[in-house]
């Protein structure tokens, strides 16, 4: 028979996936473009800029790409903090489960928070990166 405690659903990874998604754009806009400059693929992003030619906007509207990574990066990590103590079901599968995917959240959130940090560098400080990597 079902208990109310095997009706708790398990924390979901859609934060930390949605959070990871919006930190890929802060490379995009800046990290790979710098990247590939710096080693001297600058024909590459050549490439990428007239197969995608909307890949220009992240560039262009940065300060707007990083404050919606870095409000949806906040909300996530709320969610992540908020959730920590929320609790699994009974069934010991589940709880597996539930944990397994506690883990695997924070570990998105976190690559997810590098990946904001990476593009922040590159976007907001060029002149320190190049100097890091030449």
């Amino acid at each position: 028979m079902n208990t109310a405690q095997d009706e708790v659903k398990p924390p979901s990874v859609l934060p930390a996936t949605l959070a990871l998604f919006t930190s890929a754009t802060t490379l995009i806009c800046c990290a790979l473009p710098a990247m590939l400059v710096m080693v001297g693929m600058g024909a590459v992003w050549s490439g990428v800029i007239g197969t995608v030619p909307g890949i220009t906007w992240f560039g262009a509207n940065k300060h707007l790409v990083f404050t919606v990574t870095g409000l949806v990066l906040a909300a996530s990590g709320a969610w992540q903090w908020h959730a920590r103590t929320l609790p699994c079901p009974a069934d010991p599968i589940k709880a597996r489960a539930c944990t397994r995917l506690r883990r695997i959240s924070w570990t998105l959130w976190g690559i997810s928070v590098a990946a904001f940090i990476i593009g922040g560098f590159f976007a907001f400080f060029p002149d320190t990166a190049a100097a890091l990597f030449l």
